[in-house]
């Protein structure tokens, strides 16, 4: 699966809990809560298939699943520019420290594992938005 089928599948996703959670009056606080891993895991549990593993996407103690995807990735799924014979399809806006590029073959990708920026508490409250697309629309590149 690209990142546009990606993207596309989980925006619907994140709409109809935030729809859910809208019509029982929640309000922006609340709802980041409600995205805490260890509640999403109990109430959502198709929301992301770590969920069954008891996994996070990255081992930090509050881990806030609102975002899930990064705000500073950016990708294209027919690739952004090919370096040394291989295409790379995504990287870092913000060439974060804790990022790198990862080599798979002849594809380049953005290696997010050691970055945990959009899942902390403070960063989704900065960056919130009731639709989840409109924070991620600068990803597509």
């Amino acid at each position: 699966m690209g990142y546009s089928n990606w993207v596309s599948k989980h925006a619907t996703k994140h709409k109809q809990i935030v729809q859910k959670l809208l019509a029982q009056n929640y309000t922006k606080e609340m709802i980041i809560e409600y995205f805490d891993f260890e509640n999403m895991k109990a109430k959502e549990s198709d929301f992301c298939p770590l969920y069954a593993k008891n996994k996070k996407c990255h081992e930090i103690e509050s881990l806030n699943c609102y975002l899930c995807s990064c705000p500073n990735f950016r990708f294209n799924d027919d690739g952004i520019k090919n370096i040394e014979a291989k295409t790379q399809y995504s990287f870092c806006a913000i060439d974060s420290k804790d990022g790198k590029q990862g080599i798979y073959g002849e594809k380049i990708h953005q290696d997010c594992s050691r970055c945990s920026v959009p899942h902390h508490k403070e960063y989704v409250e900065k960056h919130f938005d009731l639709d989840w697309m409109k924070t991620m629309k600068q990803c597509s590149v």
